[in-house]
């Protein structure tokens, strides 16, 4: 399915010069001469290179159609995830880069979307927002508003994050996987 280079997201599968790649990150950049454009940092699921590409919204680009399986995670060893077929209890074992940014967001007995790829697993996709309990945030500083500022605080998987002022340590909070970004108080 083709789609324009202003719509790519992150997380899509693209073809992109006879090569199977994973958005990583994106910039939509609008400069004051020229047209926009979306600058996108990918990786090559067969053979790990990583690069950076401008796509203007005239370029098309193949969003590549993967088959997908829903995988428990077990347990981690080494530097391979094992992972559990959650029909036929199949075992199996993928290198943990594969999930970049989002690993420390993996915990024992998630359920994930293994994407394949003529039949060979080339991503692993965690759900896009997770509850994770935050155990270090700085103090309110008097005199903030509510609403435009942020301040740091570092979750139980030591990945950092801006929350609001009024969040305190020990709150449970909504994480948005894939950006890091603070979404909402857990229910």
């Amino acid at each position: 399915m083709k789609i324009s280079g202003v719509d790519i997201r992150p997380g899509n599968i693209i073809e992109y010069e006879k090569g199977i790649w994973k958005v990583a990150k994106i910039q939509h950049t609008q400069p004051g001469k020229g047209g926009a454009y979306m600058q996108v940092e990918m990786k090559n699921l067969q053979d790990g290179r990583k690069t950076n590409v401008r796509f203007r919204s005239a370029d098309t680009v193949e969003k590549v159609r993967l088959e997908t399986q829903e995988y428990q995670f077990l347990y981690e060893d080494g530097d391979m995830l094992v992972f559990m077929d959650q029909n036929t209890f199949e075992q199996i074992n993928l290198p943990s880069d594969l999930l970049g940014d989002a690993r420390p967001f993996l915990t024992d007995g998630m359920t994930v979307t293994l994407e394949l790829w003529e039949e060979k697993p080339i991503s692993v996709a965690l759900p896009e927002q997770v509850e994770a309990t935050i155990v270090e945030a700085d103090a309110v500083v008097k005199g903030q508003t509510a609403s435009s500022s942020y301040k740091p605080a570092v979750l139980e998987n030591g990945v950092r994050v801006m929350v609001p002022p009024h969040i305190e340590s020990g709150t449970r909070i909504v994480v948005d996987v894939y950006e890091q970004t603070y979404v909402g108080k857990a229910s």
